[in-house]
């Protein structure tokens, strides 16, 4: 089974939705290609093909489609160069708008005298001389990008601007040809472009504000990064560092890796990756995330993850991909861009009919037609949607919480039922040994041969045990055989006896006897301790009681959730005593617990049929299934790179106090979405007929189209002013 491969590519040259549309459909017909995925706000397409599809397919596609493609890597400077080449372009059209409105305001101005009553009419082809170079030169490109859209076999928002303003421009140059001085229309062609061109660089400059939470991510990431080599500190390229180098991080410096601290203490500022607003404590064996900015103290740290693979690398292609991917709902914008174009040109068709052949009003009828093309705007629908998701993902990024794609995103706004794992998620994940009981009385001993038989385990209890083994100077004992049982313990050969560790479940199965010990087991799970019980040669020898501290805002983050009318539920593995007392303590009462790692998913199967949208919050390994089963996966940003993958959000400090604020960011996008579709769809439906009937003139129906986009692109930008639910 193949692995598909996964490019992405700087395109340049669209203007409208149309365009994205028909750049899926090129990409589409490339042999090798599955699927394509164009957004018109960030002007990426994301391409998923088969291994080995040539990339200059794709391109050479992009460019015989009338359009420009440079294949992104995520390697070097990528970013910087499309932002220098974004801001060029800003300034191009910048200064291609300021002399258009200068050689506009004379025909614009004669036209406001003679309303007010003076008439100071230029000369017919004074006129024509003035509005020449802004037709053809400064409004060149609507003939190039309509041709190279008709020649692509569809339209775009080039074609309606240029059929508008060139009837204009060539009615009244045929007039001025005649020698006659009445009936010109120069100023509404130019006032056109000119509006037109004021929206497109409106436009431009929201998207790059949209667009500003990957700019300061990738500012997050140092240039050079100081190590220690041959005795001394050498200065080298951040991308350069390898795993297991010593870092040495100044005062005031950015950490180029993510790392584990060996000498130092300080205090890191991490609030632009985990939206955490207070510096964190750094001692020997705290880690640290790359990104972060170093807040006194020296530290020397060794690299865990470098490159591609650091904390803020991994935020960044998170959030590339929500930006790129498309919601559900663009399905329906984008069916409706394919075919806008032909409606609108036949619609100013029936308009310069209705009033020219059937109405005698030829000039209404052409002013009627002109207004249709020129108001006519499949720009603000096609970014109605990309550019709230835009916004919306990057103000979730900055407080911590990393969404996937666009469909995490739309979903997480409708869930009902969140579901919370206990370990790790509920609580901190890092348990502790509170008691050992020993059916002889040797609790020394009993401690011994559970660290032993556990040496090498990963599992959070293990270590528990471990750790306590070492506190007290335990040396461990010779092991073999060991297999873990999964969501029951584990089994081993301790110096030859064969020992079983884990759930009274596991106890039962293999037919060990409780004895004396249930009452002890019975007394600490009331306390929500969880309870491992010990049994060599299928005798019960003891039991080793953990607790696991609730995580300080857990109960916060649940009175939140059930105060946005969201129900809390508790899926667990551990036993119900252990798994109640913790429910109780953060204010939980459905609790469903002692289920097996593989019923965890089934589990979640089945409240999803309750007819319930169920968010599963978890960190494990184990988790995962239930992650991926449910309508929404969140896992917690500490937990294993297993969970992190099956879910659609990520907290990426593990705090639940972002799970509340991670459905109230969804919800606002979500709400901002559904404005700017009702409003773009609104303006068409509203300004079409209008214009058909001869109700806006062409300067009205320009300002009018310029406008649209602009206020969507706005109106997502508020979106920077969400703050999280307290």
């Amino acid at each position: 089974m193949h692995r598909p491969q996964t490019v992405e590519l700087a395109i340049s040259g669209m203007t409208c939705a149309s365009c994205a549309t028909r750049l899926e459909k090129v990409l589409g017909k490339v042999d090798g290609v599955e699927t394509a995925s164009v957004n018109l706000a960030s002007e990426r397409a994301r391409v998923v093909s088969y291994p080995g599809t040539p990339i200059a397919d794709l391109v050479a596609a992009v460019v015989r489609a009338g359009f420009g493609a440079t294949p992104l890597t995520g390697q070097g400077d990528e970013e910087e160069r499309e932002e220098a080449r974004h801001a060029a372009e800003f300034r191009h059209q910048s200064r291609m708008l300021a002399v258009s409105a200068l050689l506009t305001l004379p025909l614009v101005g004669q036209m406001l005298l003679d309303l007010a009553g003076v008439h100071a009419m230029m000369p017919g082809w004074l006129q024509m001389a003035v509005a020449t170079p802004v037709q053809f030169w400064i409004g060149g490109r609507f003939y190039r990008g309509g041709w190279a859209s008709l020649r692509g076999g569809s339209g775009n928002m080039d074609v309606l601007v240029a059929l508008g303003t060139s009837a204009a421009y060539f009615l009244s140059a045929w007039t001025v040809l005649r020698g006659l001085g009445h009936n010109l229309y120069f100023e509404g062609a130019t006032v056109v472009i000119t509006l037109v061109l004021l929206g497109k660089v409106l436009e431009a400059r929201a998207k790059r504000s949209a667009a500003g939470a990957i700019r300061a991510l990738m500012k997050l990431r140092p240039d050079v990064a100081t190590i220690e080599r041959d005795g001394g500190l050498v200065e080298v390229p951040a991308a350069t560092v390898a795993a297991g180098d010593v870092v040495v991080v100044r005062p005031g410096e950015r950490v180029a890796v993510d790392g584990i601290v060996i000498e130092g203490d300080g205090q890191a500022d991490e609030s632009l990756i985990t939206g955490e607003s207070l510096p964190v404590e750094k001692r020997p064996g705290d880690t640290m995330v790359a990104g972060s900015v170093n807040g006194d103290g020296m530290l020397k740290v060794r690299a865990t993850r470098v490159g591609a693979e650091s904390t803020i690398s991994r935020i960044i292609r998170m959030v590339q991909g929500a930006q790129a991917s498309k919601a559900p709902v663009q399905r329906l914008v984008d069916r409706i861009s394919a075919v806008f174009v032909p409606v609108v040109v036949a619609l100013a068709a029936l308009a310069f009919l209705g009033w020219g052949v059937l109405g005698g009003d030829y000039t209404r009828a052409f002013l009627a037609a002109v207004s249709v093309l020129v108001i006519a705007c499949p720009c603000a629908l096609g970014l109605a949607t990309p550019t709230a998701i835009m916004v919306g993902t990057g103000v979730a990024a900055r407080h911590g919480i990393l969404i996937k794609d666009a469909v995490a995103l739309e979903r997480a706004h409708l869930v009902t039922l969140v579901v919370l794992d206990k370990t790790g998620t509920l609580t901190q994940g890092r348990p502790a040994v509170v008691s050992v009981v020993a059916a002889d009385g040797n609790e020394a001993a009993l401690l011994r041969l559970a660290a032993s038989a556990q040496i090498g385990s990963e599992h959070p209890l293990a270590k528990a045990v471990l750790t306590r083994a070492a506190e007290q100077g335990l040396s461990t004992q010779p092991v073999s055989s060991f297999r873990g049982l999964p969501g029951r313990g584990l089994s081993a050969v301790v110096d030859g006896r064969p020992v079983l560790i884990g759930s009274a479940r596991l106890m039962t199965e293999q037919g060990v006897e409780p004895t004396a010990l249930a009452a002890a087991a019975e007394a600490e799970e009331a306390k929500a301790h969880t309870v491992m019980w010990v049994a060599v040669d299928n005798i019960a020898r003891g039991i080793i009681a953990v607790a696991d501290p609730v995580k300080p805002g857990a109960a916060a983050a649940v009175a939140a959730l059930k105060a946005m009318a969201v129900g809390v539920a508790m899926l667990t593995g551990d036993h119900r005593r252990a798994a109640e007392a913790v429910a109780a303590a953060v204010g939980i009462a459905d609790v469903v617990a002692d289920v097996l790692p593989e019923d965890k998913a089934s589990a979640v199967t089945v409240l999803k049929g309750e007819g319930r949208v169920v968010a599963m919050v978890g960190d494990g390994v184990n988790d995962a299934p239930a992650l991926a089963a449910a309508d929404i996966g969140i896992a917690m940003g500490t937990g294993s790179d297993v969970a992190l993958e099956a879910a659609g959000i990520t907290l990426v400090k593990g705090d639940l106090t972002l799970l509340p604020a991670a459905l109230s960011i969804s919800r606002a996008t979500t709400a901002k979405i559904r404005q700017n579709l009702f409003w773009a769809f609104a303006y068409n439906v509203v300004a079409l007929p209008a214009a058909a009937f001869g109700l806006l003139n062409p300067v009205i129906a320009g300002a009018a189209m310029a406008l649209s986009s602009v206020s969507v692109v706005s109106n997502s930008l508020l979106l920077r002013r969400w703050r999280a639910p307290k």
